[in-house]
Parts: C-alpha cells; structure tokens; sequence
C-alpha cells in the first residue's frame, strides 16, 4: 500500500515525494504552503510565471522543516529562454526563495517548449550547468511532447527527470506518458483533479462506493497510474482531505471502467 511519506526515484539520483501541491493562482500563497506542510506535503510546485517563489521560501522558512527533507521546484518559462537569460533567471529563483546553501532538493523545470529549438536546447543547458555547478540538483521539462523530449537526446544531452504535462482521465496523453515511462522519465501530473469538475458519474459513483470524495478518487487513480500527482487548493480543509488517499485502493476493475481506462 501506498503512503504519503513514499518517494519516486529520479534519473538524477535524488527522490521526490509521490504527492505534491501546486501553487499556480493561489493569491495566499505563504498560507497555503504552510497549511500544505502540515498536512503533510513535502513538495511544492511553483514557477517564475506564478511570481510567488518568495512566498514559497518564506513558508518554509518559517514552517520549521529539514530543507532536506522538502523538495521545492520552480520553472522557466519561454519568454526568458536563451542560455544567458536562464542564468540569471536561475539565480533570481534562488534569490527569492531564499533557501540557502541547503539545495539539496531544489527542481528547476522549462515551463513551456515555446521558444523554439534553439532556445529550448540553450535552456537546458545552462540548467545542467547550473546542476554541476551544485546550484540546483535536478532538471526536468513541462508540457513536453515526444518531439521535444527527442531533441534533448538528439543533441547529446542527459535525460530529463521529470516531465510535467496535464494529466487525468478526461486527458490521458498516453503517447507521451508512455514514452517517458518507456525512458525512466517520471510524469508529473497537473490538473489532475480536472479543474474542480468532479461531477461526472464516472467520478461521484466510485467516491461514493469508496466512501471518499471525487478529488480523492482522481488523485488516488493518478498515484495508481503512477503519475506524481499536483493537487493545488488555497482552501485548508481541501488542501488536508487531498492527502487522505492512503487507506484505499481502486480495484483493477475501477481502474478500468467508467472513463478510467487507462
């Protein structure tokens, strides 16, 4: 059985925790983060684009924490691609965040493809320099295709750890998730409660047969999947009842049925 404490090994070396929480638009962010934190997340999910990186290292900061012990990720995104571009956004992510010389967990993504292949590449190198210079110890892509993910290899570089796209089961891009799991690339999952729109009976059938909510249903059937679900929420009860999904398990059958299939 599964446990909110689990982790995912990354290409890279490093783990990551199989739950996380997003903080795209979320307006209480600091807040959130530390209500996150106590119900038991121990990775969060931001970006340069959601401009709350500051209000993320302030809640650790004051949440008490081991910084070994949570894995803060941030991205890039397309407008400030190019390889100078994002050696300085590298270190303005950094210096926001304020974590310190305590990186050990510290994710750095490209938020987007949409800068074109030169850029795109330029990125990612500058953030594999900035991993073996020690400022950050894993690199990955979002909203990547098999294309994209093609001319990394192509050009002779590492591997990505992660790709983050949306995933869920009104949305299940089973090229790209197959690909990646095919090349030990580990699928991060946003969206993964479809934007609050729960009330398919698909989803409200199979809450109801298992006592939980639709959210709960959606996010256990993405760790199932093996996807390392995002749930995002400013709402303190939402945030604590997204992380009860470690006392059941979807039989085979509910896996595959009702929209589900995988």
């Amino acid at each position: 059985m599964l446990s909110l404490t689990d982790t995912i090994q990354l290409s890279s070396g490093h783990s990551i925790p199989i739950l996380g929480f997003g903080v795209y638009q979320n307006y209480t962010t600091k807040e959130s983060v530390l209500e996150a934190f106590r119900a038991g997340y121990r990775q969060v999910d931001s970006a340069q684009a959601y401009k709350n990186e500051a209000h993320v290292g302030e809640a650790f900061r004051e949440s008490g924490l081991q910084r070994k012990d949570v894995f803060i990720t941030t991205k890039i995104i397309s407008k400030f691609h190019g390889y100078d571009n994002t050696v300085k956004g590298i270190q303005d992510s950094l210096d926001k965040m304020q974590l310190g010389r305590l990186i050990t967990s510290t994710f750095f993504l490209i938020h987007n493809p949409h800068s074109g292949t030169e850029k795109r590449l330029e990125t990612y190198k500058a953030l594999l320099g900035a991993k073996d210079a020690g400022k950050i110890k894993s690199v990955g892509v979002s909203n990547y295709g098999i294309h994209h993910l093609e001319e990394i290899e192509q050009a002779g570089f590492e591997k990505p750890s992660v790709n983050q796209i949306e995933l869920h089961p009104f949305c299940q891009q089973r090229p790209i998730v197959e690909y990646c799991k095919a090349r030990g690339i580990v699928v991060q999952a946003y969206c993964p409660v479809i934007r609050g729109q729960l009330d398919d009976p698909s989803f409200t059938e199979l809450a109801a047969k298992y006592q939980k909510d639709p959210a709960q249903t959606l996010l256990r059937w993405s760790l199932q999947k093996g996807f390392v679900p995002l749930p995002k929420s400013a709402n303190p009860s939402r945030i604590h009842s997204n992380v009860n999904l470690f006392d059941f398990e979807l039989s085979p059958e509910d896996m595959e049925k009702s929209g589900l299939v995988g």
